[in-house]
């Protein structure tokens, strides 16, 4: 009977810390570190060095805007990999996702990721695409969500 508690309190240990894990700034706190963060948006800042590589963890859907560009490599849950360059000043839009990551280059990747909470809308969900936005692009879909509450 005593095997059972035991059993049963290690399940509910590892499905907890599975489940809270999942969070970049909790899993990878040398990668990601927390910003701002309030009930619609998490601002994180993000730091690769050469050849660094993260655990798997996962993103609200959002914006990550590239500080100094580098050569990623993104494994997601499935295995599926696919190697991104970016360049500084490039902002690009992500629907939630779930990944690991390395900086196959040879220089630090530094970026900024913010994460928009809540429901987030389907326009933009294909991963593959590649889909650099304009700063200004950024700006109004963001002062579009700051007033969304406002209109309803």
């Amino acid at each position: 009977m005593l095997c059972r508690y035991l059993c049963a309190a290690a399940i509910l240990c590892l499905a907890a810390n599975s489940a809270v894990a999942q969070d970049p700034t909790k899993v990878e706190p040398k990668h990601y570190r927390l910003q701002f963060e309030n009930e619609r948006v998490q601002v994180v800042s993000v730091h690769y060095g050469p050849h660094e590589k993260s655990e798997m963890h996962d993103h609200p859907g959002g914006v990550v805007v590239v500080v100094t560009g580098g050569h990623l490599r993104f494994t997601d849950q499935n295995g599926k990999v696919t190697e991104v360059y970016s360049k500084a000043g490039e902002a690009r839009w992500f629907p939630p996702f779930k990944h690991k990551v390395e900086n196959v280059g040879d220089e630090p990747y530094n970026a900024v990721y913010v994460g928009i909470k809540g429901k987030v809308t389907e326009v933009g969900t294909n991963p593959e695409q590649d889909s650099p936005v304009t700063a200004e692009e950024l700006v109004k879909t963001l002062a579009e969500y700051a007033e969304a509450p406002a209109k309803r």
